[in-house]
């Protein structure tokens, strides 16, 4: 052997990529040691001699046999060099195994065969395996937070057109109601004292449902958030908390989009209504901060403590509502020491708009 083809069997012995050769027949005639420990083989003795294709190519059910159909001999009768990543070798204990190959034909002296070099991709597939199988859960989980927002946006609008149609319609009607009750009333005679009665209780019961039903117009979707934005219906719900509040806030006369006011609002409304029906605090403060990219909102209350989501509290509700806008509840109540819900959402810059002009004497007008 010359120094030239020792050095060239030393390279091909000692390299880490397997390798072999196959002669013009089929026929496996070399084999360096990581082809050898590849296919699971002790000796390449074990399988030099025998037909490449039947010994060590795995081809489906479905595909045609033999040598004339092995797209790894191919080069032997094209002269041309092949690569692909979509066939499998079979160990010597019968398991398959993934390969990318590479193969080009060579001059034998028994004729045109080819030299074959294989790589086990298995780790590789797995890996891109893993990383499909991430990103369609990142696809998922974006699309099922888009599909969230969506029926928040939805959920909000059909909450403002159903207080829209009842301010204008049931409201209305109970208020021409009570005008036409005030006008029978002041016909009365002095001596119809037990139709006066009468009245007196139609109209008692009237403004009752008339205030009713105002407050729930207010809870299902205050017009006051549809026309001058978070902080003036906060500062409803201040107005009719039966213990002092205290609201801060820097968003001024900014406008955030609805669905997100109306998630911030619902989720003031209940921290509030927390404080008084389950911490029995008397006083409540209201923070509200705006960045520019994300708002950000505290209620703290000097109640008993130990609130907690997911424990009677009443917020757990929320927490998919501030969760569509990608936003966080937080809730610190430690015993004795008060509660203090944190609310954070982000919120696209390019979308935050100015408030709407504020009507004289409108409720949006007061400074928080």
């Amino acid at each position: 052997m010359t120094t030239e083809e020792q050095v060239v069997s030393r390279i091909l012995r000692d390299v880490p990529q397997p390798i072999w050769v196959v002669d013009a027949d089929g026929h496996i005639t070399f084999a360096n040691p990581s082809a050898v420990a590849a296919l699971g083989y002790e000796d390449n003795s074990e399988f030099l001699g025998k037909p490449s294709h039947s010994t060590v190519h795995y081809s489906p059910p479905d595909r045609p046999g033999g040598d004339e159909n092995c797209v790894l001999l191919a080069p032997a009768r094209t002269g041309r060099a092949a690569h692909g990543e979509a066939e499998s070798f079979i160990r010597r204990d019968g398991s398959l195994f993934p390969i990318a190959w590479w193969s080009s034909p060579i001059d034998l002296p028994t004729g045109r065969g080819v030299v074959l070099a294989f790589t086990d991709i298995t780790q590789r597939r797995r890996a891109e395996q893993t990383a499909r199988e991430r990103d369609a859960a990142t696809i998922r989980a974006t699309e099922a937070k888009a599909a969230q927002r969506r029926i928040m946006e939805q959920t909000t609008e059909i909450r403002r057109q159903i207080a829209r149609n009842l301010h204008d319609g049931a409201q209305q009607r109970l208020v021409a109601l009570m005008v036409g009750l005030e006008l029978a009333r002041s016909e009365l005679a002095p001596g119809d004292s037990d139709l006066r009665v009468f009245l007196d209780g139609a109209v008692t019961e009237t403004q009752c449902a008339i205030d009713e039903l105002r407050e729930f117009v207010a809870g299902l979707h205050p017009p006051t958030l549809h026309c001058y934005g978070l902080m003036a219906a906060i500062q409803g719900l201040a107005d009719r908390m039966p213990i002092p509040s205290r609201i801060t806030s820097n968003l001024g006369k900014r406008r955030l989009p609805e669905s997100v006011e109306a998630s911030a609002y619902y989720a003031v409304a209940e921290a509030m209504a927390n404080a008084v029906k389950h911490a029995r605090a008397n006083c409540v403060t209201v923070s509200v901060e705006f960045d520019g990219t994300a708002l950000d909102i505290s209620v703290t209350d000097n109640g008993i403590g130990g609130a907690r989501i997911g424990a009677g509290s009443g917020l757990i509700g929320l927490v998919d509502r501030i969760g569509a806008h990608d936003g966080t509840i937080d809730v610190d109540a430690a015993r004795g020491g008060g509660t203090t819900v944190r609310i954070a959402i982000p919120v696209d810059p390019r979308i935050a708009r100015r408030q709407k002009p504020v009507t004289p004497g409108g409720h949006a007008s007061r400074e928080v």
